[in-house]
């Protein structure tokens, strides 16, 4: 298995669900990894379990609103490991949240996390891949950043924005040879969704738009990561790679 034999990768929020799938699998695959999250304990855990098993990983607290913490996890990574060829912008937050029903200190703190982070990590990785002649970047997106969905307005904004983003960064770097890609889940039961399906309200919705009859799993997207960040992908860049479940098909 090395489908990233010699890779170094970043990956934001990999304490649990997509991302510390994301981790493992990178890991399985040849991959060094930097997990970064606020989630300590969790994403202990995870890294413990990935050395454990012969892997190679390093776990570190990381807010991504933070360009002081962006520049120590890179640095970090290029000390330990000489280089990044891979970030996975992974790290967002949930915004069960109308325009009407929401303060703006909460519409900036969505913002922050789920755009403003991956900004950041884009404007610091950058530098580092153009020194080693390319890299790849995913920017963990949404179906929320293709097609509206009702009481999410903070978390589509924000996520629709990253989507665009993305094919900016694509033109401004493919002459870089750095690949910038968006990736749009559906529906996948994860820790940050797992109390709105449990509390039932929303699951009809969801069963309704999603075409196959069961949801994702994390590891459904982190081997869409796992395509995007390899050289399978080489000549793909300012895409959208949709795993849903069919949800955007209507």
């Amino acid at each position: 298995m090395s489908r990233l034999n010699g890779k170094v990768a970043i990956i934001t929020g990999a304490a649990m669900g997509m991302g510390a799938s994301e981790a493992k699998l990178f890991v399985k695959e040849g991959a060094k990894v930097i997990a970064t999250d606020v989630q300590m304990e969790a994403l202990n855990e995870v890294v413990q379990e990935i050395v454990a098993n012969g892997g190679e990983a390093i776990a570190m607290k990381h807010d991504v609103v933070s360009e002081e913490e962006w520049e120590a996890v890179i640095a970090e990574a290029v000390n330990t490991y000489g280089k990044v060829d891979v970030l996975v912008n992974n790290a967002g937050i949930s915004s069960p949240k109308t325009m009407e029903n929401m303060e703006m200190d909460e519409w900036n703190r969505i913002m922050d996390i789920n755009l403003n982070g991956s900004v950041l990590g884009m404007k610091y990785v950058v530098p580092e891949m153009q020194k080693v002649g390319g890299g790849s970047i995913i920017n963990i997106s949404s179906i929320g950043g293709i097609v509206g969905m009702a009481g999410t307005s903070p978390y589509t904004a924000a996520k629709g924005a990253l989507r665009v983003l993305s094919k900016s960064a694509a033109v401004e770097y493919g002459k870089d040879r750095i690949r910038v890609n968006s990736l749009h889940p559906g529906i996948i039961v994860t820790p940050m969704i797992q109390p709105t399906l449990e509390q039932g309200g929303a699951l009809p919705y969801y069963k309704a738009y999603t075409q196959l009859p069961y949801f994702g799993k994390p590891d459904d997207i982190a081997y869409g990561a796992l395509f995007l960040a390899s050289d399978e992908s080489r000549f793909m860049t300012g895409s959208e790679l949709v795993i849903d479940g069919g949800w955007t098909a209507l």
